[in-house]
């Protein structure tokens, strides 16, 4: 059996089914006086995500139905493919998608550069899945010095975290490729091909691409970001929905919700089927499947939940300063929980917590 590691705020399919059903659906909470008549007050959803194991949820949630099936048949979902948060940012502070997995720097970042007026996280999504790998001859930090690694974009998680790494290593780098170290945002695929033909000494990546360089390319694994948090929990990916449309359509986002704790819950109770749906999902995106044994390994450093551990975010807003790739800025206010509790609790389960940090 593959090894899925799961940790979501519900704990039975009878939950989800619950919330699923009609009856269940929750008052809109964040801006009731703005959702007005009985129907649904959007027609079209528009859901950005990545091909990656980290937004298994999202990849789940299209593949099974399970976003229809919450929104209805009076809402249409369409999607828009990223390959890192940056890019998803933008499509979202332009309006041309309303909502987006996407991991937690570049959320940070819109929060703080729009004054907190371009989007809330309203749930989690996954953690862990990150890490640096690199090529042999490569096996202490300081065997670094002198070359170049890739990230997915400048300023997004991975970026963040390998920048702050390397200066906690005593290595200088900048967002313009100079430094002890050179740092070369690359898309994903591109990173697995200038690995595999020597261009590339190494790269800080999420999941499958780490497995996939590790086995694919014969990378092996310099640093598990795991290992930087405590007890290995850091968030990778979160639900991030932009707030005039989460202030306008608090029905739409609702049932948004309920189709990703569903999607959630399903890759926890379908540990054997789940590697399947998800790779099934990645080569509809990317044209290729991976490996069994890929995404089997990649599973299994991937935690998927609701809970978007707000409490790291503090920490994550501090590296994105170190590493030069966002400005100081308050985030209070970035989280708005409400919607995800109040289904949370009409199911019986445990609440999450904004640590502070917004509505819950």
């Amino acid at each position: 059996m593959n090894k899925i590691r799961t940790a979501t705020a519900l704990t039975t399919l009878g939950l989800v089914a619950a919330m699923m059903a009609g009856c269940a659906s929750p008052a809109a909470t964040p801006s009731e006086t703005s959702a007005g008549g009985d129907g649904p007050s959007a027609s079209e959803l528009r859901l950005g995500y990545f091909a990656n194991v980290t937004h298994a949820p999202a990849l789940v949630g299209l593949e099974e139905g399970l976003f229809a099936d919450a929104l209805g048949d009076d809402v249409t979902i369409t999607t828009q493919v990223f390959n890192a948060g940056p890019a998803a940012i933008e499509a979202l502070t332009a309006g041309a998608i309303d909502a987006t997995y996407i991991g937690p720097n570049p959320s940070i970042n819109t929060f703080i550069q729009s004054g907190g007026e371009s989007a809330r996280i309203v749930a989690g999504a996954a953690t862990g899945g990150a890490a640096l790998v690199v090529r042999d001859g490569i096996d202490t930090p300081a065997d670094l010095e002198g070359t170049t690694i890739a990230t997915p974009q400048l300023g997004n998680t991975q970026d963040v975290a390998a920048r702050v790494w390397l200066a906690d290593q005593g290595f200088e780098t900048d967002t313009s490729g100079g430094g002890d170290v050179q740092i070369t945002p690359t898309e994903n695929a591109q990173t697995l091909t200038l690995f595999q033909d020597g261009q590339l000494d190494g790269a800080w990546l999420p999941e499958p691409w780490v497995s996939r360089l590790v086995i694919d390319a014969g990378a092996h694994v310099l640093q598990d970001e795991a290992d930087l948090w405590k007890d290995g929990e850091f968030p990778t990916t979160v639900l991030l929905v932009r707030k005039e449309f989460l202030d306008e359509h608090p029905d739409v986002v609702a049932d948004l919700l309920k189709g990703h704790e569903a999607a959630v819950q399903w890759i926890a109770d379908n540990p054997d089927e789940a590697p399947a749906v998800i790779n099934g999902a990645i080569e509809k995106e990317t044209g290729k499947p991976l490996a069994d044994e890929v995404i089997a390994r990649a599973l299994e450093h991937v935690t998927f939940s609701v809970d978007p551990h707000a409490d790291t975010f503090e920490t994550l807003v501090d590296n994105g300063i170190q590493a030069g790739t966002q400005k100081e800025g308050s985030i209070e206010g970035l989280f708005d929980l409400r919607l995800l509790n109040k289904q949370l609790e009409a199911a019986g389960a445990d609440t999450v917590s904004a640590a502070g940090l917004g509505e819950d």
